[in-house]
């Protein structure tokens, strides 16, 4: 996937004076003030060293005044900012500022972006200085926690002289909305399953399964022992002989990603919620599915379906996907599985192989999810990832050393327990189903993908 193509159009625009007077003393002017007041020690003995001080700040606010108008006025500088990278999630990237000055004098100082904190935590303030008639860049990093579209607001820039006795304040509006994907960074580094996808699609030309599957390969005479459902009765009655058609097994299937949003989502395992570890993985199976040829679709729903993306191919549709998945925003209510299932069926007749990333609700009841999962083995594969909770785990395998933690080891021994019966029902039916920590998710999920192919199961 081509993360250029994601990247926010550049924000530029020229700077206009902030406040009502957008000019004050530097900080030189501040210290040479300070030192001419030692003019006020002497004083104490003669009077006359108070002219000195006088003069001396009179010559302070003069030499002042004629730096201050000899800086660059603000509509002679411009600010733009420039994303060289679509943001995305968990990752580290960089913003870049880049300050013209189109006047007759030097500037230096600061410029402040007005950044959420969703992809930086501290506000950035960056140092930087520019001669006349050039352009300077400068960059900071940032590091999206979260996903969606972000408002990046105004550019401040505090600017000084050479002298450094007066300063200008101006402000650049750079406002604009900003598009956080999921995690562009992870599938960069999965490029060994795009390998071996392309491995299991050269094994299967030089094998190709004649008679199996439903797309059609070729036509050959009729042979004893073909079933007449086969019989292609055009090409017969053109013939005047019985004429065969050969299916073998698709080369092109439709793959569904179905990912829940809802309360049991929201829960957080290392900075990202599973939610975050959901997206990203499904992200990652949309490049690998459609690299492979197959046609990919997205489903995901609260207590009604979302955002839900026919399946298709190529990459205009990669990147629709990666759009709806970066809009994907958790509930807090409880999902509708049953509806999100409903769904499915509904826009997909054909056997198609079903991805279903969710979680399991710790309850003494069957959950929703899984006879609506049930409900789709009747006409799909389906491949069924629990997200797992590690802390939940590591209780489960604590030793106890009071009456309070052996209450809570058994508690979440029986949740553990409860839902490895679920996983096995699901199996059961004949789902591959797996509970796996958000950590792996990725990489469980990529590796079912392909056992699939390999084994060509659907």
């Amino acid at each position: 996937m081509n993360g250029e193509r994601l990247t926010p159009h550049p924000a530029e625009a020229v700077c206009a004076p902030r406040g009502r007077f957008g000019f004050a003393f530097g900080r030189r002017f501040f210290f040479l003030l300070i030192v001419g007041s030692l003019w006020v020690i002497p004083a104490f003995w003669n009077r006359t060293f108070l002219y000195g001080l006088f003069a001396w700040d009179a010559f302070l606010v003069v030499a002042a005044l004629i730096d201050l108008l000899q800086l660059p006025r603000p509509r002679q500088l411009t600010i733009e900012r420039v994303w060289p990278v679509a943001p995305s999630l968990d990752s580290t990237s960089s913003v870049t500022l880049i300050l013209r000055n189109t006047g007759g004098r030097r500037v230096q100082g600061t410029i402040v972006d007005e950044v959420p904190s969703l992809i930086r935590k501290e506000t950035p303030a960056v140092e930087i200085s520019a001669v006349p008639g050039r352009e300077v860049r400068t960059q900071y990093d940032i590091h999206p926690s979260g996903r969606g579209d972000i408002r990046a607001g105004k550019a401040y820039l505090r600017y000084q002289g050479v002298l450094q006795m007066a300063e200008r304040w101006c402000v650049a509006d750079l406002t604009q909305t900003v598009r956080v994907y999921p995690n562009l960074e992870q599938i960069r580094k999965q490029t060994i399953y795009l390998t071996r996808s392309r491995q299991i699609e050269l094994e299967k030309r030089l094998l190709r399964q004649r008679g199996m599957g439903r797309e059609f390969e070729s036509l050959r005479d009729y042979r004893e022992g073909d079933e007449f459902r086969d019989i292609c009765w055009t090409a017969t009655a053109r013939r005047a002989r019985l004429v065969t058609k050969l299916h073998q097994m698709e080369r092109s299937q439709a793959v569904w990603i179905v990912i829940d949003s809802g309360r049991l989502m929201r829960a957080r395992v290392e900075g990202l919620t599973k939610l975050d570890h959901a997206v990203n993985a499904g992200l990652s199976l949309a490049n690998l599915a459609l690299y492979s040829g197959d046609r990919v679709g997205l489903l995901a729903y609260g207590r009604k379906p979302t955002r839900r993306v026919a399946p298709g191919r190529g990459p205009a549709h990669m990147r629709h996907i990666a759009e709806q998945l970066a809009l994907v925003a958790a509930e807090t209510n409880e999902a509708d599985h049953l509806r999100a299932a409903g769904t499915i069926l509904g826009l997909q007749k054909r056997r198609a192989l079903i991805i279903w990333l969710t979680d399991l609700a710790e309850t003494a009841m069957t959950p929703e999810v899984v006879e609506s999962a049930s409900q789709m083995l009747r006409r799909h594969l389906l491949i069924f990832l629990a997200i797992g909770q590690p802390d939940l785990e590591r209780v489960a395998q604590r030793r106890p050393e009071n009456s309070e933690d052996m209450f809570e080891s058994m508690a979440a021994l029986d949740m553990v327990q409860r839902r490895e019966l679920l996983i096995a029902r699901l199996r059961e039916h004949g789902a591959l189903a797996l509970e796996v920590t958000p950590q792996t998710l990725s990489t469980s999920l990529l590796n079912q993908y392909l056992a699939v192919k390999e084994q060509s199961l659907l």
